[in-house]
């Protein structure tokens, strides 16, 4: 885990706010071919970074609370009797307003439909909303995912769409929604599902937190949409667990700060 290359080119980031900022038009006049040029420099220089960070994150896989070696959650008849009152209501679309907002809803939504179907919960009106933000978003990049459904894995592949599209930082805003719900969701049932993670697992999380804080603090230095998404995973940063047990540790210390942000993203 290359943590410190990661953070090595932070100043790129604040080299492109410095280079965007306002200037005096007379500072601006004779010199915006050089201006330009420098620009396109940086630009290019934070791409690929970009892109380094989302091969990096593509790598990841699952959180283990979506898939076990079989592909599903393991749950008990008995522990299916108690259907789980945190998931988020289908009928959350309605308060999504702003296009950001429903990008990170449409990735909580597939994180929360799993979950229904691990408790044979009925999924319909999961369905229906799922296909309703995505016909809202009308992203074109969503062709290369199999179904909507997946949307929540922030593939390679989705980035790279994005990309092409020039959707990439709703691409990281859907990646942090997804990971939130995901932590919220352990944490609303800890024993069940840490008992899915890893001390690998337990890593992995704490590297995705990593990639994904870089790559949003740098977006927000010139996309003020995704400044709150910085704010709303800061207190992510108290998650460095590399043992189950530390992550279980961690997550209970800070399970109201992980129940906050979410309320960030989703409203």
């Amino acid at each position: 885990m290359k943590k410190l290359s990661i953070f090595a080119v932070a100043l790129a980031a604040v080299a492109f706010a410095a280079c965007t900022g306002n200037k005096p038009q007379n500072e601006q006049n004779g010199t915006d071919s050089v201006k330009s040029f420098e620009q396109e420099q940086i630009e290019e220089n934070i791409k690929v970074q970009m892109d380094s960070l989302a091969a990096e994150f593509g790598k990841l896989k699952a959180l283990p609370i979506l898939k076990d070696q079989n592909g599903n959650v393991i749950l008990s008849d008995e522990e299916k009797q108690v259907k789980p009152d945190y998931l988020l209501n289908p009928s959350a679309i309605e308060d999504a307003i702003t296009l950001p907002g429903k990008y990170r809803i449409l990735s909580a939504l597939s994180i929360d439909k799993q979950i229904a179907i691990a408790y044979d919960m009925p999924t319909d009106e999961y369905d229906e909303a799922i296909a309703k933000l995505s016909a809202d978003i009308n992203d074109p990049s969503f062709k290369v995912l199999d179904n909507t459904d997946s949307a929540f894995e922030t593939s390679s592949k989705l980035y790279d769409a994005m990309e092409e599209n020039g959707r990439i930082n709703f691409f990281w805003q859907m990646a942090a929604s997804a990971l939130i719900e995901q932590l919220y969701i352990t944490t609303q049932n800890t024993d069940k599902f840490i008992a899915a993670f890893d001390d690998n697992a337990a890593e992995s999380v704490t590297y995705r937190i990593v990639l994904l804080q870089d790559a949003i603090e740098r977006l927000s230095a010139y996309d003020p949409e995704v400044k709150p998404i910085s704010d709303a995973i800061e207190p992510l940063k108290v998650l460095n667990a590399i043992t189950v047990d530390q992550f279980k540790s961690q997550l209970e210390e800070c399970k109201e700060q992980i129940a906050a942000s979410r309320k960030i993203l989703l409203n």
